[in-house]
């Protein structure tokens, strides 16, 4: 059960009470939102008239509507204004100041600048996501092409860069600029003073690459070739069962060397192995350095084995393995295996039918927030410049009727 579950609202969650004004587009920037959102800050996301840019991006629901977009957004606040005006500048400057914490991947307007706004709120919070370090642009898909991870990733036979399908940059550095916000609201806390918190996509692509270990195998003159789908550095691989099944065993210890010596009932054929190559394979170097001729033994069983057989012999097991699944596969049966993992819950968001949807990850106290529905384009305009800033019903016609906010919830007489 989650706080909001329980209680109807955020006040038990870490951040609850902290303001957050978001202006940015895609993946990095809004993650660091929507994390925040998940721990209890109130999240407003500033988009321009008309709906930010990667609302439209796909995947797409029946209606169009993003899912991309309704997934990185959920349990946020929209607030839809004209940023190439003065008057929209003002308002969202406005905002930032009563909120004390901006995250944007864009410095674009010289208003709603760093120095602009802290000159307002000395101990504001100012997190900007950046491509390269100078601060040129660059995407994952870019970063990934200048850091080598496509080079070594894909069949060992492969001669063209393979990219990832998952953003993998984009998701560390989202995680990083949270990280980032929870380190200068301490400082804040601690010292009253305010920050600048800067994250370039491509540095934290370097830095992982730095921390483990493919920068320095380069530079000591070995650097990393493509595997396949062999595990680095130990035994691990695909593998088909006679019926047609693929899953993934990974051997990382000599207790897991132990037990699928044992579950293949072949341990002579890997002692005469050992003997051939001088080799103990109980070390992972061992392993990984004839990993073909064991791969080959195993797959050889495999082989002969079905999807059940396999499972009874690897039930109960520390030996790490699992079935690969589609993501079709992972919603089937009306998305049984969803259903059952309290991470997901039922939600609805604006032009997306139901669908389970993931909340956060973290839990307190044996409670995580649950997913909550994206809001609609300006969908809480008129109600956050009124209690935010104060204004008024008739200011708020004025700006709708000149098109520096958003007109949507004029039809609802609330502006």
């Amino acid at each position: 059960m989650t706080a909001r579950d329980e209680q109807g609202d955020d006040s038990a969650l870490p951040l609850a009470g902290m303001r957050v004004v978001e202006l940015s587009t895609y993946v990095a920037a809004p993650l660091c939102g929507l994390n925040s959102a998940q721990l209890g800050a109130d999240v407003i996301r500033v988009e321009p008239i008309g709906g930010a840019v990667d609302r439209s991006r796909w995947p797409l629901a029946a209606s169009g509507a993003s899912l991309y977009w309704s997934g990185l957004n959920q349990g946020k606040r929209a607030v839809e204004v004209d940023l190439t005006s003065p008057e929209g500048r003002e308002l969202v400057a406005d905002l930032a100041v009563q909120a004390g914490v901006v995250v944007t991947n864009s410095e674009r307007y010289r208003e709603l600048s760093y120095e602009s706004l802290r000159s307002r709120r000395p101990d504001l919070i100012y997190l900007v996501l950046t491509g390269r370090y100078d601060g040129s642009a660059a995407v994952d898909y870019t970063v990934q092409a200048a850091t080598g991870f496509p080079v070594i990733t894909g069949p060992e036979d492969a001669r063209e860069p393979v990219n990832h399908v998952l953003p993998a940059w984009d998701v560390a550095a989202g995680m990083l600029l949270t990280i980032g916000l929870l380190a200068a609201e301490r400082r804040r806390a601690r010292t009253g003073e305010g920050s600048r918190v800067t994250v370039a996509l491509e540095d934290v692509a370097l830095a992982v690459a730095g921390n483990l270990g493919f920068l320095a195998e380069a530079q000591l003159g070995n650097p990393r070739e493509r595997y396949g789908n062999h595990i680095f550095g130990t035994f691990g691989r695909d593998f088909v069962t006679g019926d047609g099944n693929r899953l993934v065993v990974v051997v990382l210890t000599a207790r897991h060397w132990r037990e699928l010596v044992e579950i293949i009932g072949l341990g002579a054929v890997f002692d005469a192995l050992e003997q051939s190559f001088d080799a103990d394979f109980r070390r992972e170097a061992d392993r990984f350095r004839y990993r073909e001729a064991l791969a080959g033994v195993v797959a050889g069983w495999m082989s002969e084995q079905t999807r059940e057989s396999v499972k009874q012999k690897l039930a109960g097991r520390s030996l790490l393995w699992s079935w690969y699944r589609s993501f079709a596969e992972l919603v089937a049966d009306d998305a049984r295996s969803l259903r059952e993992n309290p991470l997901l819950s039922r939600v609805e968001h604006p032009g997306v039918d139901g669908h389970w949807a993931p909340g956060s990850p973290l839990i307190f106290s044996g409670r995580r927030t649950a997913a909550r529905p994206a809001p609609g384009v300006g969908e809480h305009t008129a109600e956050v410049l009124r209690h935010w800033l104060g204004l008024s019903g008739e200011r708020l016609a004025g700006l709708a009727e000149s098109r520096v906010i958003g007109t949507r919830n004029r039809a609802e007489g609330r502006m």
